[in-house]
Formats: structure tokens, sequence, C-alpha cells
């Protein structure tokens, strides 16, 4: 990396001051003490020995136990806290020497969010010096930092944390999509891409530890924190968040810090009490839906953060469960990092949820049910003071405190805090964040989020060539709070809808824009339920898009949703648009030019008349501050869009719970014929499928094969097939491979997504795609509710879209302790060997391209259908080289004797060779080798 994190503990003054007092930031940070910073090394205790924690030659363990036996009460409780940052909690941008004798004067676990910019919601960014440009706020971080490393007894660097789910929270910083953008590119590589960009920008501001990814599933799309997740599927939330998580702390750039654990997305109808309350959930759709992102993330990805959340689950709130924070989380998921409350989590268990009787009580189930780190916009004074007394009082034992401080210091020691506590390259924070390289990958994930909902008569792209005029109109045409929401960078350059359409047309055609309408009215959200008139102001405005889409070639209408409509605690009544939004489109559809739909929003939404009406519909979610350009790229067909949801689009808030994936039929109900005559009651199906998403080419599947198509539940299969792009532009396609179990002693979802490959094609080219099937894509959680792997049939599908799909082949599972059953011939057969039991099923398999393979004397039984008289059988053989090998056909009646009834040699393999013997009746026919290394590749039964 050009610019490393450089620990430099050089020359300086003595003793503590308030801050390093500068007006000029220099290119290099210096702490000032000299005394304690030693050549490889930090005398973080000022004893003048190098003590096992200070060491960075010792292991992390040993060094833990050292610091951990030096530590007092007092010191280790202050590690139990977050001290949250410049106008939250703590007034202070700087140290001051009041520092001296507030609680953090024996150290602090963590503070969060210092100096990022932001105030409140809605409040205008911080002005504050200290937060802009990159390298001053690295300067200002190490301030603070240096208080606790010289200032306090044992000097425990403080972890300083912030949001990062669309890039780090700041005043810049590379703005991404909203995670749901993010989710729609499919893009595993992306993904590692955004995480490593957030990662390195704030570790270069000083940030250490992100609260990043989220892995809450999406089940209601009412929610307001819809726009947050990566989407409905578990799998591809498990996928997205492995690679957001590798990508942040490869070489432990920085820890992160993953939310919100657990069950927390699907709450009653909608409804986001400050709680969380009453999710409506199964024991097993829990597991299946909502614990798998978080088993696979820690145990694939070394997940060092988690965010408890504070909701409850069948009566029992997280903050304070040990099954869910101890049980499940360390001991079955093997998570080693730290957990972090969110927000108000520990008080709500006796504010909100009732199962504490005091705020001491609450810190004592939290701390007992496992947290490690209290974290909210409350003074850490409130924390740690009950739990001081509740050690001395023996509710607590310090062992446990032990435990809970072993994680935190475990953390900090991995992301190297004891060894370069400082960033000192300060001049390279200034080149590194939002730098022009990280804005490109910015703009890829801008454009490859976009998903392209309908295109009739392929009125996308537009062509320049044939417009003179072009009518922009909508709230979201020229706006650029979407992009600017909290949880990433605040105060960046946005590019809307309009400049990037203008930009792009600039000197070719002519741009005339009106807002046409506000986001919402002024009766709204009331107006979702009651339909009340324009009133004259309403109506001058759409007149005014109307008028100005007469006189243009083509209508681009901006709808969709914003801060206002969507994100947390704004839960929806409805999926509609809103406000005057669809009178808007239906006004400027009204004219009979061509209109094209562009949503910006974050959450799906019912836009049912703009389905029939309006011929072309493009979702760009959130989309960064890059969306302006992105969205133009796409509509003048500078960028074929290549995105696919990973959401569901109800038709109406009445179908849900609507979401992928689902169990088999249950999105159908009542009859099918409409009108007066008809039958049907309710509206059925979606409006967009999962995996839904168009393209200016097409894509052609073919040539589907499976290997081994027989395996064992340990085994790896793989699922191949051939992707051509068949039309004339340049494009991206998401194959995507679906699994169902056949049958099964638990209903299953009808359609588990379990592989996904964006590809991208020239016309003309083709491309071969290969998704590995192994165990986690074929396990159910058993009426036991463990987790196995049933043998049997499984279908495996691969297509465009969960309802597109292309091509279709079984993939059988069976139990190598159990002889195998195959469909050969028409009739089922059980196959059994001597030895390698675990490929037994290539010879049945009608692939001569795989085999079972054994050793002089071994063999391969396989049962016949009743008392069959059997007098022929066709084999094929195998053998590297070629050379010639001995063979026995024999059969059994009965009892478990074989008489041979046939003796050759083979010089001709890979291919069915047939073989005529005296018949009889027989229960089992056996194939003995007589030779080393030969295999069988195919065994038919003649009739």
């Amino acid at each position: 990396m050009k610019h490393s994190l450089i620990t430099l503990f050089l020359l300086g003054s003595c003793g503590w001051l308030a801050a390093q007092h500068t007006t000029k930031t220099p290119a290099v940070y210096k702490p000032v003490r000299t005394d304690i910073y030693k050549k490889g090394w930090t005398d973080f205790n000022k004893n003048g020995i190098k003590d096992t924690y200070e060491d960075p030659t010792a292991t992390i363990d040993a060094r833990i136990e050292d610091l951990l036996s030096q530590m007092s009460l007092d010191e280790k409780t202050c590690q139990m806290v977050t001290l949250y940052g410049y106008k939250r909690v703590l007034k202070d941008d700087l140290p001051t020497p009041e520092w001296k004798q507030q609680l953090w004067k024996d150290g602090i676990g963590a503070i969060d969010e210092h100096l990022n910019g932001f105030l409140q919601w809605g409040v205008p960014v911080s002005d504050n010096k200290n937060v802009w440009p990159a390298s001053r706020h690295a300067w200002a971080l190490n301030e603070v930092q240096r208080f606790f490393i010289e200032e306090t007894r044992l000097g425990i660097p403080v972890d300083f944390t912030n949001e990062g789910i669309r890039g780090v929270e700041s005043y810049k910083a590379t703005n991404f999509p909203t995670q749901l953008g993010l989710g729609h590119t499919w893009n595993r590589q992306l993904i590692h891409q955004v995480g490593r960009i957030t990662a390195l920008e704030a570790r270069m501001l000083g940030y250490t530890n992100v609260y990043a990814p989220i892995l809450d599933v999406g089940r209601d799309q009412r929610w307001g924190r819809y726009e947050e997740v990566y989407g409905e599927s578990p799998y591809l939330v498990a996928e997205l968040g492995i690679e957001m998580v590798r990508g942040m702390q490869k070489d432990y750039m920085v820890a992160a810090t993953a939310k919100h654990f657990v069950a927390y997305s699907n709450n009653k109808g909608g409804r986001e009490g400050l709680s969380r309350v009453d999710p409506q959930m199964s024991p097993r759709e829990v597991e299946n839906i909502h614990v798998y992102p978080w088993k696979r993330v820690i145990k694939e990805a070394n997940l060092l953060g988690v965010m408890s959340s504070y909701n409850d689950y069948d009566g029992f709130p997280i903050q304070g469960s040990h099954y869910w924070l101890t049980t499940r989380l360390r001991g079955e998921m093997g998570f080693r990092g730290y957990v972090v409350s969110d927000s108000d989590a520990v008080e709500y268990l006796y504010t909100k949820h009732g199962t504490a009787r005091d705020m001491k009580e609450a810190v004592r189930q939290s701390v007992e049910a496992g947290l490690n780190v209290r974290c909210t916009f409350r003074s850490p004074d409130s924390y740690v003071l009950p739990l001081r007394e509740l050690v001395k009082e023996g509710a607590i034992s310090e062992e446990t405190i032990n435990d809970r401080v072993r994680d935190i210091l475990r953390v900090k020691f991995l992301i190297g805090l004891f060894d370069r506590p400082y960033q000192t390259d300060l001049k390279g924070a200034d080149e590194i964040v939002e730098n022009a390289a990280h804005e490109e990958v910015a703009l890829q994930a801008s454009r490859e989020s976009l998903v392209l909902l309908k295109n009739n008569e392929n009125l996308l792209p537009l062509d320049i060539t044939n417009i003179r005029k072009i009518a922009i109109c909508g709230p979201n045409a020229d706006e650029q709070s979407y992009a600017l929401t909290h949880y990433g960078p605040l105060a960046v350059e946005v590019t809307t809808i309009l400049e990037g359409i203008q930009k792009k047309i600039a000197g070719k055609a002519e741009v005339l824009y009106t807002k046409g309408c506000d986001l919402v009215d002024a009766n709204w959200p009331e107006s979702e339920l009651i339909d009340f008139p324009l009133t004259p102001e309403e109506e001058a405005d759409i007149q005014k898009a109307v008028n100005q889409a007469r006189q243009a070639d083509v209508a681009v209408v901006v709808l969709g949703g914003g801060q206002r409509t969507c994100g947390e605690n704004k839960s929806r009544s409805s999926l509609d648009l809103p406000g005057r939004q669809l009178d808007l489109l239906k006004a400027i559809v009204a004219t009979g030019k061509p209109v094209v739909l562009v949503l910006i929003n974050g959450r799906p939404l019912s836009v049912n008349w703009a389905d029939k009406f309006v011929p072309a519909i493009l979702e760009a979610w959130y989309p960064g501050a890059k969306g302006g350009e992105a969205v133009a790229d796409v509509l003048f067909g500078d960028y074929n869009p290549g995105g696919k949801l990973t959401v569901t689009f109800p038709k109406t808030v009445g179908q849900i719970p609507f979401n992928f994936p689902s169990k088999p039929n249950a999105q159908i109900d009542g009859g099918k014929n409409p009108g007066k005559e008809g039958n049907m009651s309710r509206a059925n199906g979606a409006l967009y499928s999962f995996g839904h998403g168009l393209s200016y080419t097409t894509f052609e599947y073919s040539d589907l094969k499976i290997s081994p198509k027989i395996m064992t539940p340990h085994q790896t299969a793989y699922a191949t097939c051939r992707v051509t792009n068949t039309g004339q532009l340049a494009g991206d396609e998401v194959v995507q491979l679906y699994v169902r179990d056949v049958l099964s002693s638990i209903t299953t979802y009808e359609k588990n997504l379990a592989g996904f490959e964006r590809i991208h094609l020239q016309p003309g080219k083709t491309r071969e795609v290969t998704f590995p099937i192994d165990r986690k894509a074929l396990e159910l959680l058993n009426a036991d509710m463990h987790w196995v792997v049933e043998p049997g049939d499984f279908a495996l599908m691969i297509g465009s879209s969960s309802t597109d799909i292309r091509l279709n082949g079984t993939l059988t599972v069976f139990d190598p302790n159990q002889p195998f059953a195959s469909e050969n011939s028409g009739e089922r057969t059980r196959i059994s060997a001597s030895t390698r039991m675990e490929i037994v099923g290539n010879a049945i398999d009608n692939d001569l391209s795989t085999f079972w393979e054994g050793n002089k004397g071994d063999y391969i039984t396989l049962a016949l259908p009743g008392s069959a008289k059997v007098d022929r059988v066709s084999i094929a053989f195998h053998r590297d080289g070629g050379a010639g090998a001995d063979f026995e056909i024999q059969l059994s009646g009965g009892g478990g004797q074989f008489l041979t009834v046939y003796s050759g040699t083979i010089t001709t393999y890979d291919q069915l060779l047939n073989f005529h013997f005296k018949g009889t009746t027989a229960s089992d026919i056996r194939i003995v080798l007589g030779d080393d290394w030969v295999g069988i590749s195919e065994v038919k039964l003649l009739q």
C-alpha cells in the first residue's frame, strides 16, 4: 500500500498538554511524550520495562493475560463502555485537563462517531475545524488517542468506532449506494472492494472499528430500514456479507462490526416500536432466514464485532439472552470478537421490555448474557457505576468481567492498536480519502446497482440523435438527500439525475425541467388512506410539467421515496407512490409522449399503474453520489443495466408477507378469472419477482452438466452451464442457481438461492459458469432441529431469475452407509460397493465421464428388482492407459452366496459393452475386478 499506516514514535517535548495546539496540520504525526515510545514497542504502563502486553512478538493470548492481570476493576469496567463523540455525549473535540477527573481517566473501551460530522438527525453537519480536511481529522483523533496512551495508568488505546454501510461516515469519503443498492449488484468482488475502500479510508481518518455490514434479511417491505439490507435471500446476504467483512478486515485494517444480532428485521405489521418488539416468526424460520448469515459470516470471514439488537424474540429480549449472546453466538458459531449493544438495548430491558426492575438489573442481565461493551448516547457513568456496584456486591463475578474484557482486548490487539495506535501518515489521509480511484469504484457500484424493470418495445436506451427536447420532472429529479443519509459520508458532492442527464446531452438536446410535485403532500401519510382533492397549487405544478412534456420528444419522470418516507423509524402503511406522484405520472403519460420512469427509493414500491401503462421503468434505489451519472449512462445506452432484484415487489401491502424464499404454493391464492363473471377474489403473484432484471441484450443458457450426479452429503458436486450473449450489445448477466429438496421430512422452501455469478459478455461470446454445490446448499433443519442432508433427489434450476428458469437437472444424494438407489432402465436400482462407497453412484448416473474405481478383488453389487431373471448386462469400464483388465460377473439367488456366470478381459474402455450369460432368477448382480486401478463408468441391466 502506497500510504501505509506508519507507526512512528519520534522525538518531541515532554509532559501532558491539553493538546498539541497547531495551526497547520503536519504531514506526519509525532506524539509529544518521548520517554514511553521505544524502538519497536511502547511503554504503555510507563514502568521502563517491556511487559508482555507491550511486546509485539508475544502471542496475543499472552499479551491479553498479562494486561488483564495488571488491570484494576475500575480499569476493566471502563473498557466495557463506549463514549459517544463530539457533541453527542463528549462535549470536547480535543482532550482537556478536566478529562483527568472524568470516568475515562481510567481508560475507555471505544469512542464512537467522534468528529465524523454527524450531530443529530436533521441537523447540519458539524463545522468544527477538526472535522475536515482528512489530515486534520486524523490528527485530532490521534490527539484523543494520545490522552489514553500517555495519561492513563496502563495506556490502553481506545477503539475509535464509526458507521460505514455506504462508505465510512465522515464529512467526506467515498460515497457508495445504500446497502440495498449494493445488494442489487450481485457482485462479490465489487462488495469486497467496497469493504476494502471503506476500511482504508476509515483507518486513514483514524477509525479502527466500522459498524458494517448489515446482516439483517429483508422480510417486510414496509419496514423503514429496508434500504439497509442486501436483500431477502439469506444466502445472498451471507455471500455479500462475507466479502464485505473480508474486504474490511484484510490485514486487520479495521474491525468489522455487523448488525443487528438477531431476528431484527421482521416486526409485526412493519411497525418500529423503539424496542423493535414482537417479531412474528417460527423458530425454524429464524434459523433458516435470520441466523444463517451470521453463522456463515462469523465462521468464514472471522467477524470481529457483533452489535446486539434491542428486539425480543419469543418474549426474550436478545440483549438479556445468554442463549443468544453466549450459547449460540460464542458457543455454536465460534465468535471471538466483542459484542456491542445497539443504542439503548440495555436500558430497554427495564424501560420497554420490562424484564429488569431497574437499570442496575438491566446491566447485570446484559453482562451475564454476554455483552462486552454498552454503546448508546448516554454518559458512560450510567453503565459503569452500577456495573462496579454489582461486582462489589457479588452479583457479578470478577471472572465474568475478565471474560468480557478479554474479548475487547483481543480485538484491540488484532487490529494493531497496541502496535500502531496512531495514524501517523496525515498527508496520506488527504490523498487517499475519496480519491479518484475510489470514486471510480463508487461509480461502478452505482451503475451495477441499477435494475431495468420494464422496457417495452426497446424504448431504452434513448437515441439522442432523435431527441431535440427532453422533459424531466418529479420530486427526485434534482434531489441530493438520498445520497447523504446517516451511516455514510455526509457532505460529498452529489450528481442528481437532472444534472447527470444535462451533462450527458449537453449541446445535443434541450432539457426542460420542473419539479411537478413534492415527495409527499400536506396530508401525508393520511393521504394514503383518504383521497384528498388536489389543491390549486398542486394542479398548477402538475400542469407545468405536462406543458413541458408536450413540447418534448420524451419525458423522464423521477419518482419514489426519500428521507421523509424511508429510513430508521420510518416504516410505512402503504407501498404506493407517496403524495401526488402518481397523479403527476398519469398526467405525463396522458400527453402521449414516450415516458421513462426512474425510481429513487429505499424499498420496493407497488407501482402497478406504472407497470401497466409506462413503457420503461428503471429502479435506481439510492444510487449514491454518482447516481445521476450512472442513471444517465443507462438511459442513453453508455452502460447496459445488469442488476437483478434481491427483493420482491408486491402488488399491494395486502399480500404481505410476500418475500423470497417461500414455501411451495405459498404465494398462490383463490381463483384465476377476474371480472363480474369470474372467481378471482384477490390479486395474486408478484409485481416483480426475486432475481428479475432486464438488459439491452439477450442471453441464451445451454449445456447443463452436473458432476457427479450422485454424491454423498460430504461431497461437493458442480453444476456447469454455458451462457451466450445472443444480442447486439455487450452486457452483464447474473446467472442464478436455485435448489429444491424434492422429497423431505419437513416442508422446505420452493426455491433456495444456492449460487450466483455476475458475468460480462461481448456480443456472440460464451462463458462457462460453474457452481459448487455442497451440504450448505442441501441442508434442512429437521424435526429435531438438527441440520442434516436427507438422502434423495434435489432439483437444480439455473436461470435469469427465480421465475425465469432456463435449465433444469437433478442431483441425487445418498447415505454412504446404505445401499444407493437410482433410476436405471425404468426401475429403481440399489447399488453398493466393497470400497469407495461415496462414489459408487457414478456407475449408474448415465454419465460415461464419471466412474467408480477399485483394485483387484473389489466389486460393486446391484440389487435386482423382485426375483428377476437376468441373462445380460451392459457395462462401460475405464482404465487410464488402456491396458487389458480381467473381470467377473456374478449372480446371487439370495443368502449372500454369489456364483460366477461370466469371466472375461476388457481391452475397450469408456463405452458400453454388452455381455450375455446363462440366465437365472437372481436377487443381486456383482461385477468383480481382476486387476488394480480399474473403473466402472456405467452399468445398465438389459431386458
